[in-house]
């Protein structure tokens, strides 16, 4: 296999092709193909290994009880899939995960995982590096689901990007995407947007919004 590829995994940040090829030759793994729309793993399924996608994307997706789908991320190219859930006492898949197209996973079994890691220390920080900012981010997807209304969910949304203190910020995610990231219809998003800007709370161009009313849209979070 060319290894060049993993030059850019997060899991491999920082390391020489030479050190690649050094760790990954001594190390068992296997690759699996899957089809766009095959489930990989269901939800409590046990988490045995550690799976990166080389090529394709999948998707986390959970059935709420009235059996919505709610999105609650992708992975693409080079990103690893339950990797916070290799370890500890609940080793299981919290969501169903999804191949959005079709998809290459490199699989490391848990005990050739430890030797990997142990291998380098670089890989080792950039393992707890990566599992720490998925945990911040599941962090941050609980709070947002927490919020009842799609309002309060769009305010904290847009206020968490302007932290920075400027204004106008530039949104990360289309309208699709947030209408997946927060379990909601598309035209539910459109909607409270546009009532959004008629109450004179921002104004949106394109991507380009531009935080008008900071204080009403705080009041929002706590309705």
């Amino acid at each position: 296999m060319d290894y060049t590829f993993l030059l850019d995994a997060p899991i491999f940040r920082g390391l020489m092709l030479a050190e690649i090829m050094s760790v990954i030759s001594v190390t068992s793994y296997r690759i699996r193909k899957f089809s766009a729309g095959t489930i990989i793993y269901q939800s409590g399924d046990s988490v045995t290994s550690f799976v990166m996608v080389i090529n394709g994307v999948v998707k986390g997706e959970m059935i709420d009880y009235s059996g919505r789908i709610i999105k609650i991320e992708e992975v693409s190219s080079l990103g690893s899939i339950a990797a916070a859930f290799i370890f500890g006492a609940r080793n299981r898949f919290p969501v169903n995960v999804v191949a959005v197209s079709d998809t290459e996973l490199l699989i490391i079994e848990k005990p050739d995982f430890l030797k990997f890691l142990k291998s380098n220390d670089k890989i080792l920080a950039n393992f707890l590096d990566m599992i720490s900012n998925r945990s911040q981010f599941l962090s941050e997807k609980i709070k947002f689901l927490n919020f009842k209304t799609i309002r309060g969910k769009l305010a904290q949304y847009f206020l968490q990007l302007a932290s920075s203190g400027k204004p106008e910020i530039r949104l990360e995610m289309t309208q699709n995407e947030l209408a997946e990231y927060f379990g909601v219809a598309r035209p539910s998003i459109a909607r409270v947007i546009g009532e959004m800007e008629t109450e004179g709370l921002i104004i949106t161009k394109g991507k380009a919004l531009t935080v008008i009313d900071k204080e009403r849209l705080t009041e929002l979070t706590i309705e």
